[in-house]
């Protein structure tokens, strides 16, 4: 089995997809930018082979210097998890006649509108939407939705670029923001709770499910610097406004056709119980939500979602035994971390829950939190009853500071 991987050593969890194609039996041929003697060692040690390219994101180069290579070769999958990669290396897959995803497919999980299009027509509840290019559709289009409206990009990722808008003067100062957005989708706002919905399937059947829930909702914790994000995984996936949600994602999967490997989607529960769609990637949920369903059930999904797209197969027999939380810091000050309070204190009444502390240290430089969301560090914990989970989550987003200066 000879899987050509586009991107091996970034974002940073690509390394551990290369060791899962590699311990499922997988030849793993990287293609990247930099040259094959700069791989990290955790990816040099599982690539078999290397194809350096000029640029990732060159479509049309990327897709030529991987096809030249293949030539006269025996290759037998071409896989991508970082979103912007997923269409070119169904480009790749299509041009080598190889399985996998289709692009028309994949741009089915890509392209918002379309994807919102397809989900509909397959009777499913989606927010009405309009797909904009110009300033005047834009505004044409929140005067149909009326406000509140959401503003996003096509063809995003998470929640950059992300917009709520309540009044004409939010839309006049988004509009400048947003200008090196080629396509925006406007769309109802849905009021209510925000899940994720994870699979890994197998001809399109969802072999691994996860939900997790966003407290408070991603565009709330993007909009305000002081707020520490949570995400936690469910450990009780039959409870009923779960199996809700559940089931929108398995009708959400038949109609976009997906095929084999990751899916991450996100959902609302409205206050009236309803479930309405958000939107799918064919791709894993980023800043460590692999992590947390891994500490989930104590699973490895970077190797079961390898064994899936090259075997068809998937291997998990563990119960979910946790409800696993991950939050995000965000220090206080700018410039470099001084000192950090309450982490001694939280750690000796909850540390048996704690599974990672990686947060920024003194003397390290703050990250731009309007970048990434893993900000300047994060810690997951777990407990089997979610209450408490909650509770420990909440304890530590509010006991715990970093401060900065300097």
């Amino acid at each position: 089995m000879n899987v050509i991987f586009l991107s091996p050593t970034y974002p940073f969890e690509m390394q551990d997809y290369v060791r899962g194609l590699a311990e499922v039996g997988a030849n793993v041929i990287g293609v990247g930018e930099g040259p094959a003697a700069m791989l990290p060692q955790k990816t040099k040690k599982y690539c078999a082979d290397y194809i350096q390219v000029p640029k990732l994101f060159d479509e049309a180069s990327l897709i030529a210097h991987v096809c030249q290579w293949a030539k006269n070769k025996n290759i037998d999958r071409v896989e991508a998890l970082w979103e912007p990669l997923t269409l070119p290396a169904a480009k790749i897959r299509q041009q080598l006649g190889l399985p996998g995803m289709s692009p028309d497919t994949v741009l089915g999980f890509r392209d918002k509108s379309i994807m919102k299009d397809r989900v509909k027509a397959a009777g499913l509840r989606v927010p009405y939407a309009f797909r904009c290019t110009t300033e005047k559709q834009i505004r044409v289009a929140v005067e149909q939705l009326g406000y509140p409206v959401i503003i996003k990009p096509i063809a995003g990722a998470g929640s950059a670029d992300t917009y709520r808008l309540d009044s004409d003067t939010q839309l006049a100062h988004v509009l400048k923001l947003i200008k090196h957005v080629q396509e925006v989708s406007v769309e109802e706002f849905i009021d209510g709770r925000e899940f994720t919905y994870d699979t890994v399937c197998v001809d399109g059947v969802a072999k691994y499910e996860n939900v997790a829930e966003y407290l408070p909702r991603p565009l709330i914790a993007r909009s305000n610097e002081w707020i520490s994000p949570i995400i936690i995984t469910v450990k009780d996936l039959q409870q009923s406004h779960i199996q809700q949600g559940i089931a929108l994602g398995k009708g959400v999967l038949k109609a976009l056709n997906m095929g084999d490997g990751f899916t991450h989607m996100e959902w609302y529960l409205t206050p009236k119980g309803e479930v309405v769609f958000g939107e799918i990637g064919c791709r894993p949920g980023g800043a460590h939500l692999v992590d947390q369903m891994n500490f989930t059930s104590d699973i490895d999904l970077f190797r079961e979602w390898a064994r899936a797209v090259c075997w068809k197969d998937v291997r998990i027999n563990n119960p979910r035994k946790y409800n696993t939380s991950i939050i995000f810091k965000r220090a206080m000050g700018k410039g470099k971390i001084l000192h950090i309070t309450g982490l001694v204190k939280f750690l000796k009444q909850y540390g048996t829950s704690v599974c990672v502390e990686n947060l920024l240290r003194p003397g390290q430089y703050r990250r731009d939190w309007k970048q990434t969301l893993v900000s300047d560090g994060f810690v997951i914990l777990r407990h089997p009853d979610w209450e408490v989970a909650k509770h420990i989550s909440n304890r530590f987003a509010v006991d715990v500071q970093l401060i900065a200066g300097g």
